[in-house]
């Protein structure tokens, strides 16, 4: 047996003829074998050729078996791994990258969003204000009447560490006017577009003293204002037939206050009120659109009419007149009043009250030959076909002569001659017309220059009212040769802080010349005071275009581009434009914020029926 495992010819053999080989080879010797020492070594010698053949025999079919299994699954697996590492299709590269740029685009503005309302909710340390600064010089004090566009504009770009400021208002928040035709239907609500004054003034660098009272007289040789605070909140309104009505809530239990403000500069902001041109009626029986009472007035009379019909027969002349609408005035307030009411009567009064709303009715009355005057051509006449789908009637070249407690009265000018026109009217809305306030009038008669102003302060280039070295005048309150417009207001505010800025630094000047010491420069701080003087810059307007909304969620736009480049633009993404502009516009992104929640709930639920 062990000569047959050294055998070459033997061990070249297949496995599978070793191993039966063997085996026979044991078999036969323990049968034929000479003894048991001989059984027992060949038994040995088998066995051990036997595992070692049949253990290789094994193993080597395990082996080819795995083998095989590996090959059979080798396509599967090699399928399965050509899917898994597929390159992403196009549209999910877009896709995946979309999402990163969402989730990044969330995180910075969610970021930056959070960064101002902290700002704006926790302002920082001022600087207290003092009769003097640190080198001795006067502080001088600077006195802001008004809290309107013009006012929070100079406010906002002055410096207010350089002087004593000192704001004097009977209405105790600024107003943003733009949306202020939004409010009566309740697509805006009227929280949203006001921003109290003292949130304004304790984010600015300086103390700003603020006093809710108003003047009521200003002594330019004095240099005194005397104002009256009391438990009164007024519209702003005079309340005589030449401007408009007065809108008062007393309260009683408290005194009235009065008492006086010194100034070293005076600056008068506080705008004009409406006009009625002395047409007999209008004050005692219109609604005015100047103020946030105004809106809340228009308000509760539009439910009030509505609900009054609602009552009345469908037949009943009286229900017809109710149901009337009449806006005086064509120019941008009066046709987005008109457009906002025609919405809330399509959109909304449609779903709750549709026998009232097919009856409901707005005009618009415009004394020239069309509205929207300062617009292009194109654009008017667009304005003119949008007012007609939606059922507008708008009435042009038409007089207003008188207004009773029923019906407007007037005449329209036609080619044959005037005839005589009425209007009956459920509610008159009046916008049209400014007219100047109290205590702009009371300075006509005080200061020689101003004998002949009637719709305002007269002022130079750099809005100081002629007559005077102090007191300066901006917005609606001054006469220049641009319209009283919100725009203008606010370009006055920002070139009036800057001029106070040159101011104090002449100021400053001076006051090193009056103290000089023997080593100071007097001529050359002389010359430099002469140069600042005679390169004070003038009020330069640059006007950047004019917006409207017309109703039916379509707005047009007269764009300026620089001095070369005029755009004209009407429709839906101008409607865009619109609401983008005035979001941009709003001074605090508190109001930013309000009026676009406001939005979305006005297009997810629909305005507010209720009077309140």
């Amino acid at each position: 047996m062990q000569d047959l495992m050294q055998d070459k010819g033997f061990r070249a053999l297949p496995r599978f003829l070793k191993v039966a080989m063997s085996w026979s080879i044991c078999n036969r010797s323990m049968i034929k074998g000479p003894g048991v020492h001989a059984i027992g070594s060949t038994r040995i010698a088998c066995s051990n050729v036997y595992r070692r053949n049949v253990g290789a025999l094994y193993f080597s079919s395990m082996s080819r078996n795995l083998n095989k299994l590996e090959e059979s699954k080798k396509p599967e697996i090699i399928q399965k791994s050509f899917v898994e590492l597929k390159p992403p299709s196009k549209a999910q590269k877009i896709w995946k990258n979309t999402k990163r740029i969402t989730l990044f685009s969330l995180l910075v503005g969610g970021g930056i969003l959070s960064y101002y309302v902290y700002s704006e909710s926790h302002p920082g340390q001022q600087e207290k204000q003092a009769p003097f600064f640190k080198n001795g010089q006067k502080k001088k004090t600077i006195v802001i009447l008004g809290s309107g566009w013009g006012s929070m504009s100079f406010l906002k770009n002055l410096d207010t560490s350089l002087y004593n400021v000192v704001l004097v208002s009977p209405r105790n928040y600024f107003l943003f006017t733009p949306l202020l035709p939004s409010c009566p239907t309740g697509t805006v609500e009227i929280r949203s577009i006001i921003e109290p004054v003292r949130a304004i003034t304790r984010k600015l660098k300086g103390e700003v003293t603020y006093m809710e009272a108003e003047a009521t007289e200003i002594d330019p040789v004095t240099k005194k204002i005397t104002v009256k605070q009391s438990t009164t909140v007024h519209s702003g309104h005079s309340g005589d037939d030449s401007s408009s009505t007065k809108s008062t809530v007393d309260y009683g239990g408290m005194e009235e206050i009065t008492t006086s403000v010194d100034y070293d500069y005076l600056v008068i902001g506080v705008g004009a009120q409406p006009s009625t041109f002395g047409i007999p009626g209008v004050a005692a029986h219109s609604v005015f659109l100047k103020e946030i009472t105004d809106a809340v007035t228009i308000r509760k009379r539009l439910m009030d009419v509505i609900e009054a019909a609602n009552i009345l027969p469908k037949d009943d002349p009286e229900r017809k007149r109710l149901l009337n609408i009449v806006v005086c005035g064509g120019g941008p307030t009066g046709v987005e009043v008109a457009g906002e009411l025609q919405d809330y009567i399509d959109q909304d009064l449609t779903k709750w009250m549709p026998e009232v709303a097919s009856d409901l009715k707005v005009t618009v009355v415009e004394a020239k030959s069309r509205v929207l005057n300062t617009f292009s051509d194109n654009l008017v006449h667009y304005t003119q076909d949008i007012f007609q789908d939606t059922n507008i009637d708008l009435r042009t070249d038409t007089r207003i002569k008188e207004v009773n407690d029923r019906m407007v009265m007037g005449t329209r000018h036609a080619k044959g001659g005037d005839e005589y026109v009425e209007f009956p009217y459920g509610l008159l809305i009046w916008a049209t017309g400014n007219a100047p306030r109290g205590i702009v009038t009371s300075l006509f008669s005080k200061i020689d220059a101003q004998r002949n102003a009637k719709h305002g302060l007269f002022v130079d280039d750099r809005l100081l009212v002629n007559g005077t070295d102090n007191i300066y005048a901006l917005g609606d309150c001054s006469t220049l040769k641009y319209a009283p417009t919100a725009q203008v207001a606010f370009q006055e505010g920002i070139f009036l802080g800057k001029h106070f800025k040159a101011l104090h630094e002449i100021d400053t000047l001076n006051y090193r010349i009056e103290n000089a010491h023997a080593n100071d420069n007097v001529e050359s701080l002389k010359r430099r005071v002469d140069r600042l003087q005679k390169n004070l810059p003038i009020f330069v307007y640059n006007h950047k275009g004019s917006l409207a909304y017309i109703g039916s969620e379509r707005a047009v736009a007269d764009l300026v581009w620089g001095s070369w480049s005029k755009v004209s633009t009407g429709g839906s993404f101008t409607f865009l434009f619109w609401r983008s502009a005035y979001i941009y516009m709003c001074l605090s992104v508190k109001n930013q914020i309000l009026v676009c929640i406001d939005w979305a709930k006005v297009y997810m639920f629909g305005r507010d029926c209720s009077k309140e």
